[in-house]
């Protein structure tokens, strides 16, 4: 299920009933602070599949030129695919978000930038380890940034138009891409669009915090319309 709680934030996964190929585990914290007990995953097997029109997301708005993707997961050790994919009406992938080893942030607006020689490599980091892991990607102008574990931060030149459109009239896809043999399987907390690019840096602090600390009850971690949901399928 994904839900849209606001054109401020959008979150991914809510899950209100659990899909097909998709289980409930324990979380990044065994046990939170304050809290009666763990924090609620979702495992995620290859057979899931999670989609849905990306105009339900952004029912009245646009989407975002400046903004940041946060993510708490913990992908199968040795894999590699893409998180979330999201498509325009013609089928063409504009944005996506790879997890494993060096992963890879695609991004093409509606003039075909950054081709695809360009897309941003994060080499160095390594998501599929088998371990929980805190991911922010900020996008700004023409640069992005992925933060790792609230600690190791890495900025890569992203060479998209002055003014960038990501068209809203296609679909979302979590887990892998159209086509694509490799799917996501493992366990996911979080996983958020911020229509704010600062907001990947402060991650750690308004979304996910350390074990040992509540979750803040900030205007981000409250929903507004809870009752707005769209089925995946």
């Amino acid at each position: 299920m994904i839900k849209c709680a606001s054109c401020h934030k959008v979150t991914i996964l809510d899950f209100h009933s659990l899909p097909e190929g998709v289980t409930k585990v324990t979380g990044f914290c065994a046990q939170r602070k304050s809290s009666s007990g763990p924090d609620v995953a979702y495992r995620v097997a290859k057979d899931a599949q999670l989609s849905a029109p990306t105009k339900q997301l952004y029912p009245a708005s646009a989407f975002p030129e400046d903004f940041s993707i946060l993510a708490t997961v913990k992908p199968k050790k040795g894999s590699q695919a893409f998180l979330m994919s999201i498509y325009n009406e013609q089928g063409i992938q504009q944005l996506g978000m790879e997890v494993g080893r060096s992963p890879v942030f695609l991004y093409e607006d509606h003039t075909g930038k950054p081709s695809p020689e360009d897309y941003p490599l994060f080499s160095g980091l390594n998501l599929a380890d088998g371990k929980w892991h805190r991911v922010a990607v900020s996008v700004h102008k023409q640069t992005v940034s992925m933060i790792l574990d609230c600690k190791k931060k890495i900025t890569r030149q992203l060479k998209r138009s002055a003014h960038p459109i990501i068209d809203t009239k296609g679909i979302v896809v979590f887990g892998t891409r159209i086509l694509d043999e490799d799917v996501f399987e493992g366990d996911i907390q979080q996983l958020m669009i911020v229509a704010d690019h600062r907001a990947a840096f402060d991650y750690c602090e308004h979304y996910s915090p350390d074990c040992d600390m509540a979750v803040p009850d900030t205007p981000q971690n409250q929903d507004p319309n809870p009752n707005e949901k769209v089925s995946a399928s």
